[in-house]
């Protein structure tokens, strides 16, 4: 299942509070697949207020939530989820390898 590093939930907690969706609320990072015209797929990403039916919830250990569609849970399913930083200061989320 998908990991998510300390600081990762820490960027999901500060965007849920910013778009009005405290944690009690229970919003989260929504991962979703989808398909492009040349038939690739591409991750999706989405500020959510909660799951959509079938799926899944990663929680970490702050309380911040990680709703993942069918599809995108497959995918990620050996991944770590993280933050960097640009040259700016701006953070990004990032997509790693788990350890074994």
């Amino acid at each position: 299942m998908l990991a998510v590093t300390d600081a990762a939930a820490q960027a999901i907690e500060a965007l849920t509070s910013q778009d009005g969706q405290q944690e009690t609320d229970g919003g989260g990072l929504r991962f979703s697949l989808r398909t492009a015209d040349d038939a690739s797929a591409q991750l999706a990403l989405a500020v959510t207020r909660q799951p959509e039916q079938g799926d899944k919830v990663v929680t970490a250990d702050n309380g911040a939530h990680v709703f993942l569609e069918q599809g995108a849970a497959e995918f990620l399913d050996d991944k770590v989820l993280d933050v960097q930083r640009n040259n700016d200061g701006e953070i990004a989320f990032a997509l790693a390898p788990q350890q074994a």
